[in-house]
């Protein structure tokens, strides 16, 4: 049985369901809840994720009644089919509080979880929680399984799924060439965000921090990947930067501007980790609300948001956040990852470090789940 409640477990579970299909040595049947992806592996959703699937307090608050409901559907299916084996998939919200009624009402149940909340992060009180109901995590990031196994909690590390999106070989230069771009001329990739209070907080002190480097690189080249969302926002922004901005959408171009891309300018958040593992160095920036900022400074148990200086547990990548988000600073750490330096060529082993430590030219984290999960069943 797995149960997903957003896009992005669906999209995991149905390459754990393909995965467990390929690896199992008998034939196996799947129940549980899930949207288009896993559905078209077989599994018959026992009502649509798009109810569960909401984000924010707006969207929740309404939806309370019958996301509780939902819940309690979900465990009544568990205990009704008791299945050999569950796999929560990330979307701990609900996913665990379905966890913690199953291993109540079925406690000989396997529970998986698929994704561990960033309980390191902040509420590290929860990971202990966690022993009670879950009895493997499967893990997305090289070092929770150091960190769980110090509360207790057994956890296998299997990959993050932006090991799958890699840029492809060759693609960078394509892109240089289809824009006339020579292989040494500097290419900064910007990236303000994908939600729209990321970039309202960030999009004007990045066309500050534009401005300066390009008065002192005449040469350079900026792009910037948008969503569809917030590429209005981004496009009013940039017609006020005073510099030639090239906007690109597409998974696809993305990826291939990370290949062409000689250092990048990023918003916190998993794209850190995207373009460590395209090997672009970078500098890190965040602003957000006052209550965040708090939040942020005083409650986050972590000695960086980057998630490369986490995993290479050392401060690698420079983070500007909140007071330190100037266009000064940015500016300054940038300039001399746009160059042949020696930070530059610093940054890139480090970044070559952690596609080794996250298991790049390995198996796909799809074979590693599944294989974690046989042989717990």
């Amino acid at each position: 049985m797995l149960v997903a409640g957003e896009t992005s477990g669906d999209v995991l579970g149905a390459g754990l369901m393909d995965a467990l299909v390929s690896l199992s040595p008998v034939p196996l049947r799947f129940s549980g809840v899930g949207g288009p992806e896993m559905e078209a592996r077989g599994i018959q959703s026992i009502f649509p994720m798009s109810d569960i699937a909401v984000m924010g307090p707006r969207e929740i608050i309404p939806r309370l009644p019958l996301i509780f409901r939902r819940i309690w559907q979900t465990v009544r299916h568990a205990v009704d089919q008791k299945p050999d084996i569950v796999v929560v998939i990330d979307s701990p919200e609900f996913t665990h509080m379905v966890a913690k009624r199953i291993a109540k009402r079925a406690p000989s149940i396997p529970i998986v979880d698929y994704v561990l909340p960033s309980v390191w992060a902040w509420r590290q009180g929860r990971a202990r929680a966690m022993k009670r109901y879950i009895r493997r995590v499967l893990a997305l990031l090289p070092f929770e399984p150091r960190f769980l196994k110090s509360v207790g909690v057994d956890c296998v590390y299997v990959g993050h799924p932006a090991i799958e999106r890699l840029p492809e070989a060759g693609s960078g230069m394509r892109f240089r060439q289809a824009r006339g771009i020579t292989p040494d001329s500097p290419l900064l990739l910007v990236l303000p965000g994908s939600r729209i209070n990321e970039v309202k907080h960030l999009i004007d002190v990045f066309g500050d921090v534009v401005r300066r480097i390009a008065d002192e690189m005449p040469g350079l080249h900026i792009v910037i990947p948008a969503v569809s969302h917030v590429r209005p926002l981004i496009e009013a922004a940039v017609k006020e930067w005073d510099v030639t901005v090239e906007i690109i959408a597409g998974e696809d171009e993305k990826r291939a501007a990370f290949d062409a891309a000689t250092a990048a300018l990023a918003a916190s958040g998993t794209v850190s980790l995207e373009l460590a593992l395209a090997r672009v160095p970078m500098v890190i920036a965040y602003r957000a609300e006052v209550v965040v900022g708090w939040f942020a400074l005083n409650v986050l148990k972590i000695p960086s948001v980057v998630l490369v200086n986490l995993i290479l547990d050392r401060p690698s990548v420079q983070e500007f956040l909140h007071s330190r988000c100037t266009s000064e600073n940015l500016a300054e750490g940038l300039l001399p990852l746009l160059s042949d330096t020696a930070a530059r060529r610093q940054a890139i082993a480090d970044l070559d470090e952690v596609r080794m430590r996250m298991g790049i030219g390995g198996e796909s984290p799809n074979i590693r789940a599944a294989k974690a999960v046989l042989e717990l069943l």
